[in-house]
């Protein structure tokens, strides 16, 4: 394995934001004992963040015991929609045809770089039958307290640990709908491939330095080729 390609799941690969409002809110009465009034906006930010923003935002003062509590809670809520994720929820456009064709790229690892927790991470790709080509050990989850940047080298080095092959700047490539996943990706040293699926503008993701943008991934053959350009041998050396 000499490729690994990281894929953000929210909007990127899936829209499940109506099963996850309700697990955060079911979540957040069993952690405080009280209804969530105010939501906040996700924008690509983990469930670690998001977890201390919430709680803030309904005057609740954050110990070092809610995060842990919150995110067992959000699994277990989660877990116990999953059945109406089909139902409330949507692949988009072009995802499974995109894993699948990306999957054909010799050697290739494809994982997750995400905010989600990685149990609901799994529910959230398997309930739509793309987890097939996705190796959920070599991700990075939204349970880590970590920058995105420090998560992308995070999930090199799993996956270096696993294949034996180094993943670097060279032959790693992020795909994600936000100006943050552009960001992480630069941080990191890593290629982007921005997906103009999201709540970030096209041009936004251009601004934010994504090597390419696509306005969806409603043609594989646009995604096989973005990624094997972005890890070709000669922009290795480059």
């Amino acid at each position: 394995m000499n490729r690994l390609v990281l894929w953000n799941i929210d909007l990127t690969l899936v829209d499940v934001s109506i099963v996850t409002r309700d697990a955060y809110a079911e979540a957040f009465r069993r952690v405080t004992g009280r209804p969530l009034v105010k939501l906040t906006q996700h924008n690509g930010r983990p469930d670690s963040e998001i977890v201390f923003e919430m709680l803030a935002l309904n005057g609740v003062v954050a110990t070092d015991d809610h995060l842990p509590a919150f995110l067992d809670a959000l699994a277990a809520a989660f877990a116990a929609r999953r059945g109406l994720l089909t139902r409330d929820g949507r692949t988009m456009p072009g995802a499974a045809d995109a894993l699948r064709a990306v999957a054909g790229l010799k050697g290739t690892v494809q994982s997750v770089l995400t905010g989600t927790i990685r149990s609901n991470a799994v529910h959230k790709l398997t309930a739509f039958g793309l987890d097939r080509h996705v190796d959920f050990e070599v991700g990075g989850y939204g349970e880590e307290v970590y920058p995105k940047a420090t998560l992308l080298q995070v999930a090199q080095g799993r996956a270096k640990t696993k294949y034996g092959t180094a993943f670097d700047g060279g032959n790693t490539v992020l795909i994600g709908d936000s100006a943050r996943d552009v960001q992480a990706a630069r941080i990191a040293g890593a290629a982007m491939i921005g997906v103009a699926t999201g709540r970030s503008l096209p041009a936004e993701l251009h601004e934010a330095g994504a090597d390419v943008v696509l306005p969806d991934l409603a043609d594989p053959s646009e995604v096989v080729a973005a990624v094997a350009g972005l890890t070709s041998p000669s922009r290795r050396a480059g």
